[in-house]
């Protein structure tokens, strides 16, 4: 019956990981993951999620009815990011939640206490068939 859940999750959700089946779990969580074009999630459960970074904001000289910007650094926020870095920083989330989706209720002591995406994929990897 494992076998059916698994197969019929890959279509429609992520598959489901199954005792003594990690490495077919990873394989299929990463095809789903190429599936549904995600290649922020991906991203965000490989390599930890976007981490905003300092950007420089070129001046800006006064108009009528607008002040002076002196050039500046600030810190990207979602308004200023690239759409590729706001795909990979908004995708933090989902990856959770697929992840939790594809992980059983006698699996979730292993991620209980993970922050992020990438560290629920090391957790479950380290504890599960690696």
């Amino acid at each position: 019956m494992h076998n059916n859940i698994m197969a019929a999750g890959s279509k429609e959700r992520p598959p489901m990981l199954g005792p003594g089946r990690y490495s077919q779990w990873h394989s299929r969580f990463l095809r789903y993951l190429d599936k549904k074009n995600g290649e922020g999630l991906k991203k965000c459960i490989l390599y930890g999620p976007y981490v905003p970074t300092s950007v420089l904001i070129q001046a800006v000289p006064a108009a009528e009815g607008r002040h002076v910007v002196q050039q500046h650094t600030a810190i990207e926020t979602v308004l200023n990011m690239t759409l590729e870095n706001k795909e990979y920083f908004q995708s933090e989330k989902e990856a959770i939640f697929l992840l939790l989706t594809g992980i059983g209720d006698e699996i979730y002591s292993t991620v209980d206490a993970c922050n992020t995406a990438n560290e629920m994929w090391i957790a479950i990897e380290r504890d599960h068939d690696s």
